[in-house]
């Protein structure tokens, strides 16, 4: 029995439930999506970008710190079931994806039992809601200079500021906005979609602002501290 049991091999993952319709699609498409990955159970795990997804493989190649005792234990043998979320910029859509982790080298976890579980329309959960202090600058044209303004909301694509200032659509403006205290303010460029005027007499006009000019490493680190605010605001709210 011992000779046996020394050959004997772990299980493998179980098989992934029956596949939605979604399923059906290219899932190379969400290639390059950043996505936020969590247990079963809603424990945090990591924030990651979905690299090479095909068929039922994927790889995510993680850039925030992992944040459970769970992934010490996970291994190739003993995959770690995952829901994985993200929201695709071009498609506008909410993907959320499930499949098992296994590690990798270089802070890279290969993904196997991928599959689409919901496509959706829902933005919002991709989309912070904010009071914060901010600053917009505007280098030329009328009311040029630098003004404080509230950051109503921010995501990936855009945000949504209110001022005392007055601006119009196209104008082209700085926005400076610290998401989190312990973290480095994050400067985007971004140009007026729309203006709403509030009758609110500190902060008369609203913006609707698509940022522009931005960098992977801009939108990763936009998208991390997103993330990074909306954890510390569900586990507050425990």
């Amino acid at each position: 029995m011992a000779l046996f049991d020394k050959f004997k091999k772990k299980a493998p993952p179980p098989s992934p439930p029956p596949k939605p319709a979604q399923d059906a699609e290219d899932v190379s498409v969400y290639s390059h999506m950043r996505v936020e990955v969590t247990a079963k159970d809603g424990q945090m795990l990591f924030v990651a970008k979905l690299m090479h997804p095909q068929g039922h493989t994927a790889e995510l190649h993680q850039y925030s710190e992992a944040e459970s005792a769970l992934l010490e234990n996970c291994s190739e043998a003993e995959a770690l079931p995952v829901h994985i979320r993200g929201y695709h910029d071009r498609l506008r859509k909410a993907v959320y994806m499930e499949g098992f982790i296994s590690p990798q080298p270089k802070h890279i976890w290969l993904v196997s039992h991928l599959y689409v579980a919901r496509v959706g329309n829902d933005r919002a959960f991709f989309r912070l809601d904010t009071d914060l202090d901010a600053s917009i600058t505007k280098f030329s044209g009328r009311n040029a200079g630098e003004f404080p303004c509230r950051l109503r909301n921010i995501s990936v694509g855009g945000a949504r500021i209110s001022s005392r200032q007055q601006y119009w659509e196209g104008d082209k403006l700085l926005l400076t906005v610290k998401l989190l205290e312990d973290r480095e303010p994050s400067i985007m460029y971004c140009q007026v979609l729309r203006v709403l005027e509030r009758e609110e007499e500190d902060a008369p006009f609203e913006y609707g602002c698509q940022f522009l000019e931005l960098n992977e490493a801009d939108q990763d680190r936009i998208t991390e501290n997103i993330f990074a605010a909306q954890r510390k605001s569900r586990s507050g709210s425990k």
